[in-house]
């Protein structure tokens, strides 16, 4: 899978030395790289000439196994550029999770109608807090997740180096969400 997104984190980018470019601009960057991986994993090696990026051939070598390329996720939220790329472009999206994520979905279901894409081919993932010091509430949020249409929730583990929140995930947690 490749996970991509427009960029956020301008600290991190320039503390690495990176360029870090206006939004407008990474967004322009993004839907050119979408489209350039789109032709790479393609039959068509040509070239590509777009506003940022010129390629004399797009060559992929060797091709990817699964075909006709491999899955695409976008990273983001925002309901003009990002969740219009998501409905285009990807096979899945990761949105954050929240009191606005119910919206945020309807708002992809905007998109995908938009460009002639059914919404349910796009699988639906989430970053969001499960604090495991309350397994029942992390449950119920799970549950709303899930009825929602979402399939995968990302989250970070609190305090793990204590062992203790692991073992209430793999104990209390995911058993009761297994069948979601």
């Amino acid at each position: 899978m490749l996970g991509i997104g427009a960029a956020w984190y301008e600290e991190e980018a320039t503390g690495l030395g990176l360029f870090f470019p206006p939004t407008a601009e990474r967004f322009e960057r993004l839907e050119e790289t979408l489209r350039i991986a789109r032709q790479m994993w393609s039959e068509d090696d040509g070239p590509f000439e777009g506003t940022h990026y010129r390629l004399g051939a797009t060559l992929n070598t060797p091709q990817p196994l699964r075909r006709p390329y491999p899955p695409i996720l976008i990273g983001g939220s925002g309901e003009k550029k990002t969740l219009r790329l998501v409905a285009q472009y990807a096979d899945a999206c990761n949105l954050f999770g929240g009191p606005e994520l119910e919206h945020k979905l309807d708002v992809l279901r905007t998109r995908c109608d938009e460009v002639g894409r059914d919404y349910d081919e796009i699988e639906k993932t989430v970053m969001a807090p499960l604090d495991p010091a309350d397994p029942k509430a992390v449950v119920e949020q799970l549950r709303g997740y899930a009825a929602l249409g979402v399939q995968h929730v990302h989250t970070l583990v609190p305090d793990v180096a204590a062992i203790e929140p692991l073992r209430v995930f793999g104990s209390e947690i995911i058993p009761a969400v297994a069948e979601l």
